[in-house]
């Protein structure tokens, strides 16, 4: 009884460890809503360098991955382009970022048909002030942003489930200029 107990209790114990930064991650990134977003300047898959403040009077989805080409990451890409069209009609660009680099987004973007920029935030810099960054693995985790006309984060997603989330975004966007947030 004595050694179950302890091996649960050190279970319990690693789930803290490991899951504790995730949710002081998340609880940041949730505290940005209603302020203004942090600007950035990033370059994308072809080069072309790209501006919060260029993006001003439309809204913007902005949305963070872990890693080009992996599984999870391809969905919500895939499913981010297959929406492109609903998303312009709602005058929203969407923008993804993570921190592979230009060459990886490249050939990520070529492979899927994506027909949005993917910026490099390989310096890690945007994913700090955005309040995304994994410490321990260094990479962004899957979170998005909605930012508003005029540059305030109206909405933030956490815990992103890549399948189905590019409609559910899209839901929230066309409410969110409805109610002129």
């Amino acid at each position: 009884m004595h050694n179950r107990r302890h091996h649960l209790l050190t279970m319990l114990a690693s789930v803290i460890v490991c899951c504790a930064p995730a949710l002081a991650i998340e609880a940041a990134a949730d505290a940005m809503v209603g302020k203004t977003a942090p600007t950035f300047k990033l370059q994308d898959q072809a080069g072309a360098w790209h501006k919060l403040q260029q993006y001003q009077g439309k809204w913007v989805v902005l949305y963070f991955y872990p890693k080009d080409d992996t599984p999870g990451c391809t969905t919500e890409a895939c499913e981010f382009r297959d929406n492109i069209f609903a998303f312009k009609q709602a005058d929203a660009v969407v923008l993804g970022v993570s921190v592979d680099d230009i060459e990886s987004h490249r050939k990520f973007a070529e492979k899927h048909g994506l027909p949005f920029p993917l910026l490099a935030d390989s310096a890690k810099k945007i994913s700090k002030q955005y309040g995304v960054l994994l410490p321990v693995v260094g990479i962004a985790g899957r979170q998005t942003f909605i930012i508003d006309p005029k540059g305030r984060i109206v909405k933030h997603y956490g815990k992103v489930v890549a399948q189905g989330h590019s409609e559910a975004v899209l839901a929230d966007l066309k409410t969110l200029a409805k109610s002129g947030a």
